[in-house]
């Protein structure tokens, strides 16, 4: 009999952010699943107590735009593992949309610090525990790579009536991407970005169930996939995990859509 293999993340320390609820804490259970330990962060304290819990799951309430937290965050989740992170997942994000003459700039200013700014400055302090890892890497100690993963969206490259100026921060997640892929990849930090299509969290349920006619305003959604289906969030949160993994060694700067082909296809 052959030994079982060793799980994909064993030895991986991952923060993941946003990840009490819809794809985060998909995310979140997969690489558990996978053997890794998940530092989780989120501001909703008790859908943080829901998750699995175990010996390899820390939660911190933290907020990604304040910076005193994201770097207690950070040392705390050091000094409780026993270990540097080796990956990031920027996953915390709102979903507010806004007419662009009548939006206010505090408004503005709230959707791009959570949106865009967020990404940044959780990148920033996570990065002397991802560099410590990536040190111990080249070493021959540990993952073969430090990895960050910035969940984008779709709507970075194609979007519709209505999503000002979400459109516009997930573009711009793309553009920090490749920006710090290629800064960092001589110290062995891979950057790559998720882009999920629509998908089936209960974010997108209650948008259903606003409709009018929500089973007709659902099914007109599904025709409109090639697949003629939405993503699970677990189908987004494999690609996550390929991207944490030593599987993915060889790829930074790359966008990975997981929108069921809603992005090849013209308008029927």
């Amino acid at each position: 009999m052959t030994a079982d293999p060793q799980p994909e993340l064993d030895g991986h320390v991952i923060a993941v952010t946003g990840a009490a609820n819809g794809i985060g804490a998909a995310t979140t259970a997969l690489l558990l699943e996978r053997g890794a330990t998940v530092v989780a962060l989120d501001t909703d304290r008790e859908a943080l107590a829901e998750l699995a819990t175990g010996t390899r799951l820390f939660t911190h309430t933290c907020d990604v735009t304040a910076e005193d937290q994201l770097q207690s965050a950070f040392e705390r989740a050091t000094r409780e593992v026993g270990a540097p992170v080796s990956g990031l997942v920027n996953n915390a994000g709102v979903a507010a949309y806004f007419d662009a003459a009548e939006m206010t700039t505090d408004q503005w200013d709230r959707v791009f610090a959570v949106d865009l700014k967020g990404v940044w400055l959780t990148s920033k302090h996570a990065l002397p525990h991802l560099r410590s890892r990536a040190s111990e890497a080249s070493a021959g100690a540990g993952p073969r790579s430090a990895s960050i993963v910035n969940i984008a969206s779709i709507h970075a490259r194609l979007t519709t009536t209505g999503m000002f100026p979400y459109a516009a921060a997930k573009s711009g997640v793309i553009g920090l991407t490749r920006s710090l892929a290629l800064d960092l990849a001589p110290e062995g930090i891979r950057v790559n970005a998720v882009s999920p299509g629509w998908t089936r969290t209960a974010l997108v349920q209650e948008w259903f169930d606003r409709q009018d006619d929500s089973e007709s305003a659902e099914r007109s959604v599904l025709d409109a996939h090639p697949l003629r289906r939405i993503c699970d969030p677990r189908e987004v949160a494999e690609v996550i995990a390929f991207l944490l993994s030593d599987r993915a060694s060889g790829v930074t700067g790359a966008e990975f859509c997981v929108d069921a082909g809603l992005g090849v296809r013209f308008a029927a």
